[in-house]
């Protein structure tokens, strides 16, 4: 009854007209974002986060997760009718879907997509209404030594996961967590990293990184491309599958979900590798693998419910113990930390109202994008369209606006663009700037339950061995470490990610 009682708090809040207003905003600039290449929602969120800050905290998070979860909907369409992915985890979505647009069933394909799609968020809402309250209830149990250990296990395995090399993997998270010491010791008040300078005394403004790292590089690496297509949209008519193709579709999707709920789970998962596992998954259990890159509806069905699922699950360890597991999530705990509110299990007990209405509104927000994506795909072919020297422009008119409104100054904006040159070197160094993110993030949490445990033990270190959880969780760390050495590991890393290169 519970459960029941706490999702009546969350659709009494997510179906106010302001927070159902806000939650069509992200959805419909989500996919928009997803459909165009060269942003994503990563770089679109760290431009619009700035906006949150005259919002509710309620009405900030439905629309950045709306814009995670409509990007997953939005990328797939240019990779059907275009052979484009516009977002990383619709690369798989280009392997078949293409081929099926191709052979005269683009509007079969985008409604295998979008219906999946929508089956995977659903059961990957339900999944978090239900388990989050379980995993919050566990999170009490942890004190500070487990959750220091819990933080060296996610940041271990965030590097595991992205792209490039291990080494330059753990070289970002470790920039990343020094770049999170800049400013007043928590304890001391002393100033650590400032170089004397006193616009470094607060630290460095998180959205300024966020926006540098991936947005204004995203417009830098992108500057040269024009993404204008010449696309013919399919009619409306078209826009079904037949009755064989959602027989193909049924197992495929139900299987995907199933995928992407568990991966998006795990730090550095998410969207793109369960794509990847259930495309791997539905080729091994197919009758016909050679099908397969030739128009394969599970080929097709499955990795879409998949990286919808993960999108959404991913979502769990972030409201319930405050770990993000990859850069959304960590721009997610930003936008929290800006309204004062401490990421973790207390979120559900102190703020239930944000809690359960953001996981209201993603049922909502799946709803809408259904009745979105399949009439307005002629308006989304037309995007396609645009030339990318039109765009850029606005896009960075925005930030720059985002950015001086952060403390009405124009220091922001002068961080941002250090980071600019921060982001252009590691994109030249193809060294992926989410792990550095994700230590910003998490830099100052670890510092703090740290040290609290050496307060606890006297100075002692061993008691990060004395505690079950933490033996365990720094013991997959180190394991994870020796392990991505191997080898045959780092060849199948390279094999992973090379359809991104």
């Amino acid at each position: 009854m519970d459960l029941f009682h706490n999702l009546g708090v969350g659709f009494d809040a997510a179906l106010s007209l302001n927070n159902l207003t806000f939650c069509f905003i992200g959805v419909l600039v989500g996919t928009a974002i997803g459909i165009l290449p060269g942003l994503g929602p990563l770089a679109t969120i760290a431009m619009l986060l700035p906006l949150t800050y005259s919002l509710e905290p309620v009405t900030g998070l439905i629309m950045i997760a709306g814009i995670y979860y409509g990007a997953q909907y939005g990328g797939s369409t240019t990779a059907i009718l275009v052979n484009l992915p516009g977002e990383s985890s619709a690369i798989v979505s280009c392997l078949d879907g293409h081929q099926m647009a191709r052979k005269g069933r683009a509007g079969a394909a985008l409604a295998i997509a979008a219906i999946g799609s929508f089956f995977a968020g659903t059961i990957a809402t339900l999944l978090i209404a239900g388990f989050s309250p379980i995993l919050a209830e566990v999170a009490f149990l942890f004190g500070p030594v487990e959750y220091f250990a819990m933080m060296v296990l996610g940041l271990t395995a965030a590097t595991l996961l992205a792209h490039g090399s291990f080494i330059k993997g753990v070289a970002m998270v470790l920039t990343g967590l020094i770049l999170g010491l800049v400013g007043a010791d928590v304890n001391s008040g002393t100033y650590r990293f400032t170089f004397d300078s006193f616009s470094l005394t607060e630290g460095i403004e998180f959205v300024a990184v966020a926006m540098g790292l991936f947005a204004f590089t995203d417009i830098v690496t992108n500057i040269r491309s024009d993404t204008a297509r010449e696309v013919t949209a399919p009619t409306l008519g078209n826009l079904w599958m037949s009755r064989k193709e959602a027989k193909q579709a049924a197992f495929p999707v139900l299987r995907g979900t199933m995928i992407g709920s568990v991966l998006g789970l795990l730090p550095g998962g998410g969207a793109m590798i369960s794509s990847f596992a259930s495309y791997a998954m539905e080729k091994r259990l197919s009758r016909h693998p050679e099908e397969f890159g030739h128009g394969a509806v599970a080929g097709l069905a499955g990795p879409e419910a998949a990286n919808n699922a993960g999108a959404q699950t991913s979502f769990i360890p972030m409201l319930t113990l405050g770990i993000p597991s990859n850069g959304v999530m960590a721009l997610m705990i930003g936008a929290l930390m800006v309204h004062n509110i401490a990421p973790g299990p207390f979120v559900m007990v102190s703020n239930p109202d944000i809690f359960w209405g953001l996981i209201a509104s993603m049922w909502i927000g799946n709803a809408i994008l259904v009745v979105l994506n399949l009439p307005l795909i002629p308006l989304w072919v037309r995007l396609i369209r645009v030339n990318y020297w039109i765009l850029f422009p606005i896009i960075l008119t925005v930030c720059c606006v985002g950015l001086y409104s952060i403390e009405n100054r124009a220091l922001p904006i002068f961080f941002a663009a250090g980071f600019t040159l921060l982001g252009c070197l590691f994109w030249r160094m193809r060294a992926e700037a989410a792990p550095l993110l994700l230590g910003f993030i998490l830099g100052p949490l670890m510092e703090e339950h740290f040290r609290r445990a050496l307060l606890l033990s006297n100075g002692d270190v061993a008691i990060f061995y004395q505690s079950p959880l933490s033996v365990v969780m720094l013991s997959a760390a180190a394991i994870i470490c020796v392990i991505v050495l191997l080898p045959q590991i780092r060849r199948g890393r390279s094999a992973a990610f090379v359809e991104e290169a």
